[in-house]
């Protein structure tokens, strides 16, 4: 059996049908629908495979259109706006079943040294002296809906410690911020565009959640519906997606059923490697059975 993260480096290396498109498989994690972060990592490696400059990403900012079909891939068309004497720009359309799901405008530049200036990482402990989250107990874990079940029962690709663990099944309220340390769970290749991509994917953890913290809900709860409407991504500085990373993230406001969350990826050593910004939808349903049967964004 492949590990998850071979697994998951082979759902982001895209088949190329032309020069500008590609098509990507869809892996069941347990969400409803695909995981937003699949698609963001896979637009993204699109993108990467049209380049034809020494130009690395340096922002990424997508649309969810439509909840994505686990069960069939994803065809990914690429137009190659612009390739300028620094800066490159990709447009990213995701197409299923006909019908356009997700956009994305990308931005690449050479390299060019200048300015620089970064907020401070947050005084947290290291992830080496914070402890793993515990397993759901198994009597616990049978009376959750089976997609639930599988969320919370896999191994996946990324292990993640929390500097603040807070109770999905059970949340309390509490101010709208966390920390998270995660990383790969093995270790990879040195190609910057695999580590980008990576990045791309892991960033849709975590961050429409802290949404929630005030209200004392969760992505778990039967009568509550999140999905992700837009994301926006900020390489600042090299990093390796298979060292610890720390993900410092607020949200700022919720209204209109819609919640904004902010987050902020340093290394390490402190250095601030990316900056991320989203969107989402938070709803509370009455009818907890009609969120089954009815998409988040209809």
């Amino acid at each position: 059996m492949q590990s998850p993260v071979s697994e998951l480096i082979e759902l982001l290396s895209l088949e190329r049908l032309e020069d500008n498109l590609f098509r990507g498989q869809s892996r069941d994690i347990g969400t409803k629908y695909v995981f937003g972060g699949q698609v963001l990592g896979q637009a993204l490696s699109a993108a990467q495979a049209t380049m034809t400059h020494a130009r690395e990403a340096h922002s990424l900012h997508a649309y969810f259109l439509r909840a994505g079909d686990i069960e069939h891939p994803i065809v990914y068309e690429v137009d190659r706006t612009r390739d300028g004497g620094t800066f490159s720009v990709r447009r990213v359309t995701a197409i299923q079943h006909g019908k356009v799901i997700f956009f994305c405008a990308a931005s690449f530049q050479q390299h060019e040294a200048g300015a620089e200036h970064q907020f401070a990482m947050p005084e947290v402990p290291v992830p080496e002296d914070i402890a793993p989250a515990p397993s759901v107990p198994a009597a616990v874990l049978a009376t959750l809906p089976t997609k639930v079940q599988r969320w919370l029962d896999r191994t996946g690709p990324f292990e993640f410690r929390h500097v603040y663990p807070r109770d999905e099944l059970d949340p309390p309220k509490r101010p709208p911020y966390q920390q998270v340390w995660f990383r790969l769970s093995e270790a990879v290749g040195d190609a910057p565009e695999l580590h980008r991509a990576l990045l791309a994917y892991a960033s849709d953890f975590q961050l429409l959640g802290t949404a929630t913290f005030p209200h004392g809900i969760s992505y778990y709860q039967p009568g509550v519906q999140m999905a992700s409407l837009d994301h926006g991504l900020w390489f600042h500085r090299p990093f390796r997606a298979d060292d610890w990373l720390l993900y410092s993230i607020d949200s700022p406001s919720a209204q209109d059923s819609r919640g904004l969350a902010r987050g902020l990826i340093y290394d390490r050593a402190g250095r601030l490697v990316a900056s991320t910004a989203q969107e989402g939808l938070i709803r509370v349903v009455a009818d907890a059975d009609a969120v089954a049967q009815v998409p988040a964004k209809d």
